[in-house]
């Protein structure tokens, strides 16, 4: 997933040492009683798009469901995980929890229910299969499920077509060298050609790198090949990513991005006003832009590449698991398997996301032309690639990378902290398989 992805390798040790069970302590009837019942969500959603989504989830099934009452808690991003885990271990925190897919889900397996024993299939069958792969071990949806997808996200570049057509660029730059040119004309315009900040996501105190980067490797690898990053059979260090950042620092050094890359706090801000021309980003903000720009906004697949890039990131992201702690499981089952409905699509399109439900589909103009980079345009589908590379090298590319893009850190020095990183991982964390 994309947001605040944050180590927390000693309180997992905790965990697994503390060993969680399946079952809560305290009094309780396991959901299986007929009076009242509170089952409490917490998310890291803050404001988004996808907090508002999952509210309404809630008062719609709390109208289906009058004797469950959903109790949703927004909970401090910058230290989530450590919060579930913690709570995990006492067994006093929520019943549901937003989770993260990809090596995050199969991280925090140890306290989450398998959902393929509370759920019929039918409820499971009704989800987009490369959905619930990315929650499912081994990334296999035929195997154990643990994550019920709130949306379909794309990691996407968005651009202003006003400001395109003003600065005389005429098509959506498609490599590198289309991405300089078009950046010259859009400088000299008196745009910002492509504006880069935290004030699109509460990551710290930089932008966020692994949607650039996610591209960047699109453009250096075949999906197939992704694995390879993970075990690594692919060094960090390799002429072929070492020519990608270095290829993607020049949009920093030649003028292409705002030159306070790092400290920025207002670049949604600066792309809805039309002051910046691009930027990359992800569908949760998609309907800020549109509701902002209208027809002037469009998706782009961001041009990472000498070549034209053939792919583009399109996955479930995060969704809501089930805590193997709970005392609810049977309220937890019926609300999560609402989710699977068509009336719950509806209410994830109307918060301007992307269902992950089979059969469905999305209102937003900006949307569709992402899911039609997919079905009409055929381009392969990738997962986010911080999903499926360590935490902890996530970790370490997410502090120094936004300094190679500002140009005081080597291209070099970078690559080589994330590859020590990934070294001094414990072999079961570097297969030639994912776990």
């Amino acid at each position: 997933m994309r947001r605040w992805k944050l180590a927390a390798a000693g309180t997992m040790a905790a965990l697994l040492a503390a060993g969680c069970s399946s079952s809560a302590s305290g009094s309780g009837s396991g959901g299986g009683g007929s009076g009242p019942v509170t089952i409490t969500i917490w998310h890291n959603y803050g404001t988004e798009q996808n907090a508002t989504a999952l509210k309404n989830l809630a008062t719609a099934f709390e109208k289906l469901h009058p004797n469950i009452k959903i109790n949703v808690v927004s909970q401090d991003a910058s230290n989530y995980f450590a919060q579930l885990q913690s709570a995990a271990i006492s067994k006093n925190g929520p019943d549901l929890a937003v989770m993260w897919t990809g090596l995050f889900t199969l991280q925090y397996k140890s306290f989450l229910t398998n959902l393929k024993t509370e759920l019929p299939a039918s409820a499971l069958n009704r989800i987009d299969p490369n959905a619930l792969k990315w929650s499912s071990d081994g990334f296999n949806p035929s195997n154990a499920s643990y994550v019920i997808p709130l949306e379909n996200q794309f990691y996407i570049g968005f651009y202003n077509k006003a400001d395109f057509a003003k600065a005389g660029v005429t098509s959506v730059p498609t490599d590198w060298s289309q991405l300089y040119a078009a950046c010259t004309k859009l400088k000299k315009a008196g745009f910002t050609p492509i504006v880069y900040g935290n004030g699109g996501q509460p990551l710290g105190a930089t932008f966020y790198p692994w949607y650039d980067m996610s591209y960047m490797m699109i453009g250096a690898y075949p999906v197939s090949k992704w694995q390879g990053l993970y075990s690594g059979q692919i060094p960090w260090t390799s002429p072929t990513i070492k020519a990608q950042l270095t290829n993607w620092t020049k949009l920093h050094s030649t003028g292409c991005t705002n030159p306070d890359v790092v400290t920025n706090t207002n670049n949604l801000g600066q792309f809805e006003s039309g002051k910046a021309a691009m930027m990359v980003d992800g569908t949760w903000d998609t309907q800020k832009f549109t509701n902002a720009l209208g027809t002037k906004v469009a998706a782009f697949i961001p041009p990472f590449s000498t070549t034209p890039i053939k792919g583009v990131v399109d996955y479930a992201g995060d969704g809501l698991a089930q805590m193997s702690y709970s005392q609810h499981p049977k309220q937890d089952a019926q609300f999560l398997e609402f989710m699977t409905t068509p009336q719950a699509a509806k209410i994830i399109n109307a918060a301007g996301l992307i269902p992950a439900i089979n059969g469905t589909s999305t209102s937003n103009p900006v949307n569709q032309e992402m899911l039609n980079f997919v079905s009409q345009d055929h381009m392969t589908v990738y997962p986010m690639l911080d999903n499926v590379v360590q935490g902890n090298v996530v970790n370490t590319g997410s502090k120094f990378l936004p300094s190679v893009l500002n140009g005081s850190v080597s291209v070099q020095s970078a690559l080589q902290s994330m590859q020590t990183t990934l070294n001094q991982l414990p072999a079961n964390q570097r297969g030639n398989t994912f776990p």
